[in-house]
C-alpha cells in the first residue's frame, strides 16, 4: 500500500462502509446547488440520460452521476457509467481548486478516462469553462487550501 494510502486509510475507512449510492446522491445534491445556473441554461444537457463515474482510487470511493429532469442525480453500482474518470484524491482536489487543468493531469497520467471518451471530453470541456458562482467563494477557498496539502509519496 503506497504511503499516501496508508496515511489516508484510517481517515477514509468509514467512507467505505457507506453505500456508493449515498456518496453519489450527496455529491449530486451539492453539485445541483453549485451548478444551478448551468443546469437551468442547459449547459449539462449532454449528460441527460447518461452516467459518469468518478473513482478516487487511493481512498476507495466511487461516484456515479448523471442528469435527468434537469437535475444531477446520484446512482449506485447497479447502473454502470457510460464514461469514467479515475485518479487520486489529490488530483481531484487540484482539479476542483483549479490549480491544475484536466489536460495536464490526463497527459501526466495522473487522471485516467475510460468508456465513452466523447462524453468524457464534453464533460472535461464543460468543467474547464465552468466558473463557480461568487456565493461559493468559501467552498473554492477551502478546496484551494486542501489542494495545497502534500501527502508522503506525492
Amino acid at each position: 500500500m503506497p504511503s499516501a494510502q496508508r496515511l489516508l486509510f484510517p481517515l477514509t475507512f468509514p467512507l467505505r462502509l457507506i453505500p456508493s449510492v449515498l456518496h453519489s446522491q450527496t455529491l449530486a445534491t451539492l453539485l445541483n446547488q453549485v451548478m444551478k445556473e448551468s443546469l437551468a441554461e442547459g449547459e449539462l444537457d449532454f449528460l441527460d440520460g447518461r452516467r459518469v463515474g468518478i473513482e478516487i482510487d487511493d481512498i476507495g470511493v466511487r461516484y456515479c452521476l448523471g442528469v435527468s429532469g434537469g437535475h444531477i442525480r446520484g446512482y449506485g453500482k447497479d447502473l454502470p457509467p457510460d464514461a469514467s474518470v479515475a485518479g487520486g484524491l489529490r488530483e481531484f482536489m487540484l482539479l476542483a481548486a483549479r490549480r491544475e487543468d484536466a489536460d495536464t493531469l490526463f497527459f501526466q497520467r495522473r487522471l485516467r478516462m475510460s468508456g465513452d471518451t466523447e462524453l468524457g471530453l464534453y464533460l472535461k470541456n464543460f468543467l474547464d469553462a465552468f466558473e463557480p458562482p461568487a456565493r461559493w467563494a468559501p467552498l473554492t477557498r477551502a478546496l484551494d487550501r486542501m489542494a495545497g496539502l502534500r501527502f508522503p509519496g506525492h
